[in-house]
């Protein structure tokens, strides 16, 4: 699109029906926020330097969710109307050009709607259009009143409409494009003269005409794209209707999933071909998937990155991992906050990570705990084993080196090194370094006390 196309969001509102305390533009749909949808749509037309949010209720945490994409931000800090929101947005918009308006809690408009209707307002060379939609059913959307000439008029709420006005089935939208510089010239002459006491931007369309300019109107193809959030319940229909999206892309682009109406997957979810996600799955976040992995059922995998056959077997909860091709997880494993999985590595039932790393071909397959651990390859962990890396003040970090062999139910008391090649005995509690090639023992004599049972009876 044009570099001299301006987009401002208004994202100031509470939203008092979604009964939160979360402002409403900050509530995830899709795995991400509503108003982060909002920017990215707007990043389509307009450069991010020419994106204007105007925030309000909870600025600082609207503000740094948008933050990251680089657009900036004006505050409205009283709300008072539709049209007051965009004159604070003054200082901060570009004054030239064009200038589109969208809104914070309408996360389905896309961008090929927004094209459309600036391509009709550029080539119209109108003052300002308005998007607007047919629907069989307006209720108390305000009606687009159009002229002779097809022109739009004027908009009239509902509540000011006649019943002649009321039979009209062309709603505004609320999305506009204006001619910036007329916009920037005459939004001081809105006034609050309705029964709101508010600055209504609906106003702009006869205050435009008032002083000899055109205002067009365009029909938008899909109505569903003007679906706002003002309940829970409507949250989780626009949720469902972005993951199914998701999944569709995915299906189509060769990745099999099992009854899709059950997984949830996030909209940055990237999943290689002939990969296998079973149901009941949440893949979420920024996680990479590589090809021909499989993802078992009831499996939670949040910003993770997954190489090329990877097993995740059913019920494992994996965050900010990386998982190296052909390795095995789970069942019923857990790894969270930055672990390194190699290639080959076997993480079994019941085993935890934490800020680990395991060398290609290792493994540890039974009931274990490994947290702030180095290990090597071809390393076997043994069941029951832990790392005792917490002495209630701070971590310590474990290390083991290539091709050891841990015995069952041995616990490792950081900091330690057990070098390369060495075998601990199970059972064994060790606190020392263990050297190369070394056996460790690490466990009080057996006693066995004869005739003690009956004794004791």
């Amino acid at each position: 699109m044009s570099s001299s196309l301006s987009v401002v969001i208004l994202a100031a509102g509470f939203g008092t029906r979604m009964k939160s305390q979360t402002t409403k533009v900050l509530h995830r749909a899709g795995g991400l926020t509503l108003v982060e949808h909002v920017v990215r749509t707007a990043m389509t037309i307009a450069p991010a330097d020419r994106i204007v949010a105007v925030v309000g209720h909870q600025a600082e945490r609207v503000s740094a969710a948008v933050a990251p994409y680089g657009v900036r931000t004006a505050l409205q800090d009283t709300p008072r109307g539709t049209g007051h929101a965009l004159r604070c947005a003054r200082e901060a918009a570009p004054a030239d050009g064009h200038l589109v308006v969208l809104y914070g809690d309408v996360p389905l408009l896309s961008e090929a709607t927004l094209a459309r209707l600036i391509m009709q307002h550029v080539s119209g060379n109108t003052a300002a259009t308005v998007l607007t939609a047919e629907l069989d059913n307006p209720a108390a959307y305000g009606r687009v009143v159009r002229g002779a000439d097809g022109s739009v008029e004027a908009i009239v709420e509902f509540k000011a409409a006649t019943e002649q006005q009321r039979s009209i089935r062309e709603i505004n939208s609320g999305i506009y494009c204006f001619d910036a510089a007329l916009l920037w010239k005459y939004i001081d002459s809105i006034t609050t003269n309705n029964p709101a006491g508010e600055y209504y931007l609906t106003d702009m369309v006869e205050i435009l005409r008032a002083n000899g300019h055109r205002v067009d109107g365009q029909i938008m193809a899909d109505s569903s794209e003007l679906l706002g959030i003002n309940t829970k319940v409507e949250l989780a229909e626009v949720d469902r209707l972005f993951r199914e999206r998701k999944a569709t892309q995915l299906m189509l682009d060769g990745v099999t999933i099992e009854r899709p109406e059950s997984v949830a997957i996030d909209l940055d979810v990237q999943i290689g071909a002939d990969t296998i996600v079973e149901p009941q799955t949440r893949i979420l976040g920024s996680t990479v998937i590589g090809a021909n992995a499989v993802i078992g059922t009831g499996s939670v995998i949040r910003n993770c990155t997954l190489g090329d056959g990877v097993l995740v077997q059913p019920y494992c909860v994996i965050e900010d991992t990386q998982i190296g091709e052909a390795a095995h997880v789970g069942p019923f494993a857990r790894l969270r906050m930055k672990n390194r999985v190699g290639a080959h590595v076997h993480v079994g039932n019941f085993v935890e990570l934490k800020n680990t790393e395991m060398g290609e071909g290792a493994k540890a397959n039974h009931l274990a705990y490994l947290g702030d651990s180095t290990i090597g390859a071809k390393t076997n962990i043994g069941a029951g084993t832990i790392t005792c890396n917490y002495d209630g003040k701070r971590k310590h970090p474990t290390t083991i080196g290539a091709g050891v062999f841990v015995g069952s139910n041995s616990t490792l008391v950081a900091p330690v090194t057990l070098e390369a090649g060495s075998f601990i005995a199970a059972g064994s509690v060790i606190t020392e370094q263990v050297p190369e090639g070394a056996l460790a023992i690490g466990r009080g004599r057996q006693t066995n006390k004869e005739g003690w049972v009956a004794k004791k009876v």
